[in-house]
């Protein structure tokens, strides 16, 4: 749950830009086969796996054991891969063995040697959003069955439900939404006094989502998320569109931006602009919709499946035209609307909605933060 640069397990690639750079170099220093020098892998890669404190144990490959020199303890043969964490059930716990054995076996009998890629902000843009992560976690089933290793895709279906829930599906003018939970990387705040001492406190309030349209027409229709246009992207589906929304989901006291308040409910319109009127949309709340606080953790998954659930609404959307009546004329005064002189055909027709404009934002393309006001 909790990723990023400041996490515990940050990647290589998260925090100073020159890191992947150094990591070139090194990797050209790096001996094949085997060598005299065991320890040369722990002084060539020591300094680059870090976080961005230099702390060598919060990293999301670690060597302290692997083969240090300094000590009889780091010394063990241990590379900790601090990025997983235990699954829910011995079977995922068993999967997800099988994979580390299966790359292990792959690359020690064919070293994997590419250039390392500069994702940049596409690291925390894309591949934060459920589907991006889902197509990657398929190349990477692909590369291993074409090397020879009948692992199957289905066998990881139970870690991405696990990791990404679904909220909730809507069925709009054929069109079919979906939201499902998304990573958002969270930030730890600087230091400051408390009861106990000095603490660094994480802003958890910021959360994202992942929403997913099927069924969809561009250039007719458009996706709105509290009166602020998504920034669709179309995946190699036709019809297909998915793009991220970074929300405030509750006041800490202690946060970044406080002035921000809490995003709350988000209202997802699908907007047809041909007509000039909203079709439809639903609704997610992050907390109870009554606002409510639950004073227990649910006993099993089905309560919390449930509890989730309760809070997705597949109505609710922005209200669209308004539609006066027609003039016509009436047999009292009593019920003649509207009252006043000056009533036009023009005030008979229908209002159409303006769609909200477009937001480009170039740091995250994918991804419309309600946070953030693009100019």
């Amino acid at each position: 749950m909790f990723i990023g640069p400041t996490s515990q397990a940050p990647r290589v690639d998260e925090g100073r830009d020159e890191k992947l750079y150094e990591l070139e170099i090194a990797f050209q220093q790096m001996p094949e086969g085997e060598t005299p020098a065991p320890w040369l892998v722990d002084r060539l890669l020591r300094h680059l796996l870090t976080d961005i404190t230099g702390n060598t144990h919060r990293a999301e490959f670690c060597i302290d054991k692997l083969y240090s020199p300094d000590s009889s303890t780091g010394r063990l043969g241990l590379l900790e891969l601090r990025a997983f964490e235990m699954p829910p059930h011995a079977r995922m716990a068993l999967v997800q063995a099988l994979l580390l054995r299966t790359l292990v076996a792959w690359f020690w009998r064919q070293p994997y040697r590419h250039n390392l890629e500069r994702w940049g902000t596409r690291l925390h843009d894309l591949f934060m959003l459920p589907h991006f992560v889902r197509e990657d976690m398929l190349q990477v089933v692909k590369d291993l069955q074409r090397a020879g290793y009948a692992f199957e895709q289905e066998w990881l279906d139970p870690f991405f439900e696990f990791r990404f829930p679904r909220y909730g599906t809507a069925l709009v003018e054929g069109m079919e939404l979906e939201l499902r939970f998304a990573i958002e990387p969270w930030h730890v705040l600087g230091e400051e006094v408390s009861l106990v001492g000095t603490a660094r406190y994480v802003d958890s309030s910021v959360e994202r989502l992942q929403v997913k349209v099927s069924g969809f027409t561009e250039g007719r229709y458009v996706l709105a998320c509290n009166g602020r246009r998504l920034p669709l992207r179309r995946t190699a589906t036709h019809g297909v569109y998915v793009a991220g929304v970074r929300y405030r989901a509750w006041q800490p006291p202690s946060a970044l931006h406080p002035t921000i308040a809490p995003h709350l409910p988000l209202v997802i319109d699908v907007i047809d602009t041909w007509n000039g009127h909203y079709v439809g949309g639903c609704t997610y709340h992050v907390s109870h919709p009554g606002g409510r606080s639950y004073e227990t953790f649910p006993v099993n998954s089905f309560e919390a499946e449930s509890r989730r659930i309760n809070r997705f609404w597949d109505y609710g959307h922005t209200p669209g035209v308004v539609i006066r009546p027609p003039l016509t004329a009436v047999s009292s005064r009593e019920f003649e609307y509207p009252p006043t002189a000056g009533f036009s055909v023009n005030d008979a027709m229908p209002r159409p909605m303006a769609s909200p404009p477009e937001e480009l934002n170039k740091d995250y393309p994918s991804t419309l933060d309600l946070r953030y006001k693009s100019r």
